[in-house]
């Protein structure tokens, strides 16, 4: 019995571009819904560096315990190991720590939304009262009396230490947070045999259950928002009901946005479990086994939820030239 589903063949383009690369020819981009990542943009320097350094900061935080990279730790995905990260004050947030890596191509931040640019995200974190818990009037005098800041930034910013300067600075660090060249990459770039067979059948699957549906454009997610329990009650099934479990329900009040979250992006997915608003899902299997039910209420066989896996991990790539 053939390994792929039913009407799905590889294209005649995917077995040229398999040639011309076995013989040392340029393969063309291969014509798939799903598109390479672009390389990280070309920013002020200066502004790059002091946001990366402002990025590892604990001055940010309101008793110095903290930084950005506490929760979004770029040796674990750009993402948290914990089910939910500790804030300031040693209590635990009320979400899952996403991923800061292609954050920039999302297009609202936040689970729910609510931020519609890496600024507006930054400004929020730092007064959070579970997260950073200061304010930016503190943060602009306590950078501003730091010797070691002042020059940095006034090399960068004319006007010097301002909320948003060091709100553009880390915005702008963020922003080359891009991890292009995952081997699934390659392979949208002509490379066809950077992955195995099993792995383009695993992406032929993808497609054919409708997980592209919701994780589609170049972050595969990031886009779009949706119900968490689609084809069932996701949330009678987890048990104890929580706030955040309302999702955009939160920021808009509507009816139609209960349970409604943004669709993560699984760019480096093997990378950040655990998984969901809620880290309710501990593996990538958990996590496939979830959306199935709930999102797309199928039961795949076990071969067909392997290969699947088998794709997702190819979406692990680089940053910086290294590996993630």
């Amino acid at each position: 019995m053939s390994r792929l589903l039913p009407g799905f063949t590889f294209s005649r383009a995917l077995l040229l571009a398999s040639v011309l690369v076995s013989r040392g020819l340029q393969a063309e981009p291969l014509n798939e819904p799903l598109k390479p990542l672009p390389e990280a943009p070309v920013l002020d320097p200066q502004r790059v560096a002091l946001g990366e350094r402002l990025f590892n900061e604990p001055l940010l935080s309101v008793n110095n315990t903290v930084s950005c990279a506490s929760c979004h730790r770029l040796d674990h995905g750009g993402a948290d190991d914990k089910k939910f990260s500790i804030g300031f004050d040693g209590q635990a947030v009320t979400v899952n720590t996403p991923t800061v890596f292609n954050a920039s191509l999302n297009f609202t931040q936040f689970w729910n939304g609510r931020a519609d640019t890496l600024e507006s995200q930054i400004k929020e974190v730092v007064v959070s009262h579970i997260e950073m818990g200061n304010t930016w009037e503190n943060v602009v005098a306590t950078l501003g009396q730091d010797q070691s800041y002042l020059p940095a930034f006034q090399a960068a910013y004319p006007d010097g230490v301002t909320a948003a300067n060091v709100q553009n600075a880390l915005a702008s660090y963020e922003r080359t947070l891009l991890t292009p060249n995952s081997r699934f990459d390659q392979y949208l770039n002509g490379d066809t045999d950077i992955l195995t067979t099993d792995e383009k059948y695993g992406y032929q699957r993808f497609k054919a259950y409708g997980c592209i549906a919701c994780h589609q454009g170049v972050n595969i997610g990031g886009n779009m928002f949706q119900k968490f329990g689609v084809m069932g009650d996701y949330f009678s099934a987890r048990g104890n009901p929580v706030e955040s479990d309302l999702g955009r329900y939160l920021i808009t009040h509507a009816e139609e946005d209960r349970n409604v979250f943004k669709v993560p992006s699984l760019r480096n997915v093997d990378l950040t479990a655990p998984y969901f608003h809620d880290g309710s899902a501990a593996t990538l299997n958990d996590a496939v086994d979830v959306m199935f039910e709930y999102q797309l209420g199928r039961i795949p066989s076990l071969e067909d939820k392997r290969l699947i896996i088998l794709f997702l991990k190819t979406l692990t790539a680089e940053h910086g030239g290294k590996p993630l």
